[in-house]
């Protein structure tokens, strides 16, 4: 069984106490939790391969992508495929150069996760943002999902920005003042907050 976060249920009463609106979310989903896989070249891939589609294609591409690499997604297996294999998959031709480069740049330690672990939230999303197809959503997912840091405020995520707009009674996009007013009020635990805030319109918690 996969344990949450350290922080968790410390941050739960924190924002049950600071915000009504939370408090609701986390009486209401008391199950499941953010998780990590602890796979960093798993969760870039998955990342890359659902980047400007439906989740639904997103996990059709991903079913193909993992059968050709008969369920070991790492980069020695990776660095085997042909691009013609990759495209076959449902991929575009900027994401088969994505996740090759970044199978061959781990191959040759040119890109080292085991760095990010020192690094803050800024300096992580930088690094992250250097590999090809991986912009500020994307390491912000990695620094989420993977690394499970405990304050990632995602603005570029539509869901993130639907749900605000559903639970706090905004218009859609809701003001950047009202984003920065819960970021202050949630922090040092905005990746719970956006966790519940997800699972607010979303039945199947989110995982990368």
């Amino acid at each position: 069984m996969k344990r949450p976060p350290i922080y968790w249920n410390k941050a739960k009463k924190i924002l049950s106490k600071k915000d009504k609106v939370m408090a609701k979310l986390i009486s209401n989903y008391k199950d499941g939790s953010l998780i990590t896989r602890n796979d960093v070249f798993f969760s870039l891939c998955k990342s890359i391969i659902g980047q400007q589609i439906s989740v639904v294609a997103a996990n059709s591409v991903f079913f193909k992508f993992k059968k050709k690499c008969k369920g070991k997604i790492n980069p020695k297996i990776v660095n085997k495929l042909s691009v013609s294999s990759l495209k076959s998959c449902g991929l575009s031709k900027q994401k088969v150069k994505g996740i090759k480069e970044l199978a061959k740049k781990l191959t040759l330690k040119e890109f080292k996760p085991e760095l990010i672990k020192e690094m803050s939230d800024e300096e992580a999303i930088e690094y992250l943002s250097s590999l090809r197809q991986i912009g500020k959503w994307s390491a912000e997912m990695i620094l989420l999902f993977t690394f499970n840091r405990s304050n990632i405020w995602p603005l570029q995520d539509i869901g993130l920005l639907r749900a605000i707009s559903n639970n706090y009674k905004k218009k859609y996009f809701p003001p950047k003042k009202f984003l920065i007013k819960l970021y202050k009020r949630f922090s040092p635990y905005c990746s719970v907050a956006t966790w519940y805030l997800w699972r607010s319109i979303d039945d199947e918690p989110i995982q990368y």
